[in-house]
């Protein structure tokens, strides 16, 4: 286990911190001293949190806790981090833009207005890619994100800081969000959990385009646990999010505490030849998979033959791009870096053939996963195929001596749930012999949140992995 030196209550769950908040036994006003010390302590090394907005947040430390404790989502005070593309109001949102660097917003987002009307207490913003476009956290505003685990590697993309934080104990959750991976990635390199839900299920699409489901929200912790919490309090309709869904009868807190019996695992390290894999990262998974043997859970090597997904995911993830990031104003958009603009130049040139025959082939690859995962709980394969580069490296061009195609075909792992609009949890599943934690992603049925949960609570208790925040393993180059 990493050592951790931090404030005592940073080291505790987010549930356990809560419960402490419910019984009077600790205040907010507490938790956000002992917040604010852990970030100026390795905020330094990490880069994570890179805006605080600490007056705003002991301001709303003294109301936080009226909020309705009977709310399966209530946190009470809780300090919590949101990541940069999401406004809170009366902070700068830079979405890491040399453009937008002096944007204040002037409300919060619809997804952070009902965190907070839940008792979440906005500690600041953290670090992501410009617009979020990248699987490594850095922009020319704040600079890079380094990983807690070795500050020499990179945290992910494009929730990097939100993961760096919290595996460094400087938050007990942090908002993340996912069209390529975005908090799935960060998630496997920094050895916490993100939790990529059904769309709608942790708010709506993007703003300007509130209808598309590709890129959304979802919640990020140290443990399982902690993250149905979380999206407990990131889930409700609101109007002004279009495709957001009501709250489950039950809640995702009560789901994941109803044990599952019998679970069906289907596993494939490479996704049935769809993507590469170093050897050392097979070996950690199928080590965790043999482990869930051990506990009791059937594994199979398995998976569904999805030949429309690469054309469909590409044209998709342009169609993002095309309704979100193209029309950002001129000012803004000549700042932004050449992967940026190239992403841009993919969605606004592609054919509209390209974009009806992606909502088709999306459609095939939703019910070849349906019907695969009628006889599987969920299906197992890696987050990313290697462990974490070196943070100068904005991305890799080879994986298990495979030249790669493009700069987002690392990620390709990360493909599927987005393309069936299918929840996936990205969590802990061992470490290299380097020492950098390594991610296991379980990708689940349609609507299947609380069944992907459960699966991973499960999983991650045979796995027995260590949980907690760790100091900063400084080391230079």
């Amino acid at each position: 286990m990493a050592e951790f030196t931090g404030p005592e209550l940073c080291g505790k769950t987010a549930r356990e911190v809560v419960g402490l908040l419910k019984r009077r036994e600790v205040s907010s006003k507490e938790l956000l001293d002992a917040a604010y010390t852990r970030i100026d302590a390795v905020g330094p090394a990490i880069n994570a949190t890179v805006t605080q907005c600490r007056g705003r947040a002991y301001a709303q430390a003294e109301t936080a806790s009226n909020a309705d404790q009977s709310d399966p989502g209530w946190l009470g005070g809780l300090p919590v981090g949101i990541k940069d593309l999401n406004e809170v109001g009366g902070v700068v949102t830079t979405m890491g833009s040399l453009g937008m660097k002096d944007y204040v917003s002037p409300v919060s987002s619809p997804l952070v207005e009902m965190m907070e009307n839940r008792g979440a207490v906005i500690t600041g913003k953290t670090n992501t890619p410009e617009f979020g476009a990248g699987g490594n956290t850095f922009n020319e505003v704040f600079g890079y994100t380094r990983n807690p685990w070795d500050t020499r590697k990179n945290a992910g993309g494009s929730s990097g800081g939100a993961a760096a934080s919290l595996a460094a104990g400087e938050t007990w959750l942090s908002s993340g969000s996912d069209l390529a991976g975005s908090l799935r990635t960060p998630a496997g390199y920094c050895g916490v959990c993100g939790f990529r839900p059904t769309p709608g299920r942790a708010g709506g699409g993007p703003g300007p385009a509130g209808f598309l489901n590709e890129g959304i929200n979802g919640p990020m912790a140290r443990d399982v646990e902690d993250v149905a919490l979380f999206l407990d309090a990131m889930t409700g309709f609101d109007p002004r999010m279009p495709i957001s869904l009501h709250a489950p009868e039950v809640s995702f807190q009560e789901a994941v505490k109803q044990e599952k019996n019998d679970i069906r695992i289907a596993f494939s390290a490479d996704q049935g030849g769809f993507a590469p894999v170093e050897r050392e990262i097979r070996d950690i998974l199928e080590g965790a998979m043999k482990t869930a043997e051990r506990a009791g859970m059937r594994v199979e090597e398995g998976c569904p033959e999805t030949p429309a997904l690469y054309d469909s995911y590409v044209a998709l993830r342009g169609m993002h791009y095309g309704a979100v990031n193209n029309f950002v104003p001129d000012e803004v958009k000549k700042h932004f870096k050449r992967t940026l603009q190239e992403n841009i130049a993919v969605g606004v040139n592609q054919s509209s053939h390209d974009i009806y025959l992606a909502q088709r082939g999306r459609t095939e690859v939703y019910h070849q996963m349906r019907e695969f995962l009628q006889d599987h709980d969920v299906l197992a394969i890696p987050v990313v195929g290697l462990e974490p580069t070196l943070v100068e490296q904005e991305y890799p061009t080879v994986v298990d001596g495979q030249e790669l195609t493009d700069y987002v075909d690392w990620l390709r792992f990360s493909f599927l749930a987005t393309t069936a609009a299918l929840p996936a949890l990205a969590m802990p599943a061992g470490f290299t012999k380097s020492g950098m934690p390594i991610g296991i992603q379980l990708v689940g049925p349609p609507k299947g949140d609380a069944l992907v949960l459960q699966v991973g609570l499960a999983l991650e208790r045979a796995l027995n992995l260590p949980k907690g925040p760790i100091d900063p393993n400084v080391r230079h180059v």
